[in-house]
This record gives structure tokens, sequence and C-alpha cells, in this order.
């Protein structure tokens, strides 16, 4: 908390957004302003409200916050910047953002709000470093809608693989280095990213569609056209990383790509051992590097699948129940800041500590949230603060009921 604490000019949003910090990662079976309040003491969630709509603070410079703090205790010389979109469902149209549209967390086309995220995956541990919401054109193209909701009525449309680009400037830019980009279909296939990372140097492993065209020394081709290509011992077998079972070990080959221009530009292959499924990336290194690197920069980015799980079931980053954009940005700010800190605890149990016991495994996220908030700051309140609070509640549920039926009244 010292590192955001110059961030709140008063002494009221400072000691707030500690506790809203220690309900993030509280053992709360549902974390929001009104069940994060009533954990920490306080009487109602009127000011957990004004915190993340209108109090005087800049989450950008608390993001900032989060990626130095990242950077100085998982620092890797052969980190890899992970970028990837998630979802969270919503419902009605209020919500800055939502629209119908796709998202991996329901796995079909649902009411949801999606935002783009950059992970810094490193062998001490992972964790996210920037985040952009994705606005799509229903909303730029209405500005009053956008003025509504906290963008501006200036907002213009930014695609995904746009958002990306400007998160991986924005790293760069802060003095911080990373030599690799790893990320899915939606980035790989997009030619201006990768330009963008090539002029400044940075190597990328991006996968690609099948469809995807890439020009060799024999002409133009189609990816699974060139899979036909490669020789039988052209393939390697390798390990992607360590996943929850084991190494991952996959077949692998590379094809050297025609290009003009300065660096190293391939073509990498996977294939699945048992399934014989395939799948292909797009790869860019300033000099030329050893596939055993391009196999371990694609399996890095695993790292963000597993932030999107550990960062929404232990620092509640989809539970934000806002609805502009700057409570948005506080809330997931804050909560990446949350779990920043359990993986920074984890990297230096470690160290301290890299195998505790050969019937142990080391300790993960998950059992050192359990172990903090049991051990050091599960709150205690006495019955006369439950029972405030149960009034409060069924209070307001009553106002908004009656709320309801006078509008309904009203359009009949």
């Amino acid at each position: 908390m010292d590192r955001i604490a110059g961030r709140f000019t008063r002494v009221e949003p400072r000691r707030r957004v500690k506790r809203l910090m220690l309900g993030l990662l509280s053992d709360l079976p549902r974390k929001n302003c009104w069940t994060i309040a009533e954990w920490v003491g306080e009487s109602t969630p009127d000011a957990m409200h004004h915190l993340l709509s209108r109090a005087k603070w800049d989450a950008d410079a608390v993001r900032d916050d989060v990626r130095g703090y990242v950077v100085e205790h998982l620092y890797d010389e052969q980190a890899v910047l992970v970028v990837d979109e998630t979802g969270d469902v919503k419902k009605g149209t209020g919500t800055v953002g939502v629209q119908r549209q796709y998202t991996g967390t329901a796995g079909r086309i649902e009411n949801a709000q999606v935002a783009v995220y950059m992970v810094y995956a490193s062998r001490r541990g992972h964790a996210a470093v920037d985040r952009e919401l994705y606005v799509p054109r229903s909303w730029t193209s209405d500005p009053g809608r956008c003025r509504d909701a906290g963008l501006g009525g200036d907002a213009s449309f930014t695609t995904k693989p746009e958002l990306a680009a400007r998160m991986v400037a924005r790293f760069l830019d802060a003095g911080h280095k990373a030599s690799w980009v790893a990320g899915d279909e939606v980035y790989g296939g997009n030619p201006k990213l990768r330009s963008v990372l090539e002029e400044r140097g940075t190597g990328y492993v991006l996968a690609v569609a099948r469809s995807h065209e890439v020009a060799t020394v024999a002409g133009k081709f189609r990816a699974d056209t060139l899979v036909k290509k490669v020789p039988k011992r052209g393939w390697q077998k390798l390990s992607a990383g360590a996943g929850a079972k084991g190494l991952r070990y996959y077949d692998w080959a590379v094809i050297d790509l025609a290009d003009s221009r300065p660096g190293s530009r391939q073509l990498l292959i996977r294939r699945n051992r048992s399934s014989g499924e395939l799948a292909y990336y797009r790869c860019y290194a300033p000099t030329a590097v050893p596939l055993t690197e391009l196999v371990r920069v694609a399996g890095s980015r695993w790292r963000v699948e597993e932030f999107f799980q550990s960062g929404k079931g232990l620092a509640a980053l989809d539970e934000h129940q806002v609805r502009r954009y700057a409570s948005w940005s506080r809330w997931v700010t804050l909560a990446m800041l949350a779990h920043v800190f359990l993986a920074v605890v984890r990297a230096e149990e470690h160290d301290r500590q890299p195998v505790p016991n050969s019937s142990l495994i080391p300790l993960t996220c998950n059992e050192i949230q359990r172990l903090f908030i049991t051990l050091v700051i599960r709150p205690t309140h006495d019955a006369a603060h439950w029972l405030r609070w149960s009034d409060w509640r069924r209070r307001h549920q009553a106002r908004s009921k009656a709320g309801h039926y006078q509008r309904q009244a009203a359009e009949a």
C-alpha cells in the first residue's frame, strides 16, 4: 500500500482503498462495494462507491505503480509480454463497452464487456501490468452514450491489436525491457501490430489461423499447405513448459520466411502428439534464435489464461458492478494490484524455500491468500454491525422494489 499511498492526497480515500484491497483479497463468495463495505466494518457502501466513482485519484498512475512493482519483484531477462482479452457477461446496455459479442468466458456470443490485458510472464511468476477496455463501434458511433459512460464524446474506435500495441509501447517507453510478445490469432493476424513490434526491435511469437498466408523462397502459401511440406525428420519433440499434469510435450517444426528486411522471420508449427491437432505461429526476432527459444515463448502464452483464472477467482477482477469507465478502470487496477501481491509473495517464498518438503508442493497463490486472510486480517465485528447491515439492505431493496413498480405503472 505504501507504493500507491502517494496517489491519494487525502487520508480518507487512502485508508478506504486499503480496506477495499483487503476486501478484494478476502474469502467473500461475492465481492462488490456492498459486501466489502460490510466485511471491513463500514456502515454503508456509499464511501466505497465514492472511492470508485467520484474521489480524486488517477487509476492510470496506480497502474504504473503496479507495473513497476511487478518488474521489480518478478524481473527476468527472458520475460514475455502476453496480450489477450477476456469478457465479463453483463445484463442490460448501460455498462460501459457492453454489447452482444463473442467472449471466451462464456464460449459463445453473449451480452458482455471485453477488456484486453497484458501479462508479464517470467520464470519467477506472472502478473498483469496493463489493461485497456475494448469499446465497440456501437458505442463510439454514439457520442452521447460515450459521454454518459464517462468516455468522452470524442472516443474513437480502437481494435484489440491496437490496444495491445498501445500497452506494449507504454511498457517500453517507461524504460522496462521485454524481448518477446506473445498472443493468440486476434493479434498474430494483424500486420500493423507485427510491424509496430518489429520497428521497436521486439520479438514476437503470435498465433495465426491455418488460412494465414506467408511468403517463402518457393512462393506464397497458406500455413496449412506449408505444413504438408515438412519432412518427417523436420519435427522435434519439445516441451512448451510445465502444466498441471506435468511437462506439455508437442512436436514442433519451423519454416524460414522470405523477407528482405533485417531480422529473422519464421512460421512455427505445433502438432499435438495425441490428436494431431495443428497450431501455427508467426515469429520474428532481431537476430536468429534456436527453435527451443521460440517454443518457450509460445508456451508462455498460457500464463495469461492462468492470470484470468486466478485474477478472477482470488482478486475479483470480474466482479465489478459499475457502469462508468472511471469506476471500471479503478476496480480492475486495484484487483490487478491485489493479484500482484499474491504473485510477489509466492515468488519470494519460493526463493526462500524452493523445495519445502518432498511431500508438499510449493506455496500457491490460492494457499497464500487463504493463510493471509485467516491468520493476518480477518476482521471481527459484533452482532449489532451485522444486524445494522441487514436492516440497511432490506431498506435499500424496498426502495428499489417501489421504484420498479412506479416505473412499471408509469409505462403501463
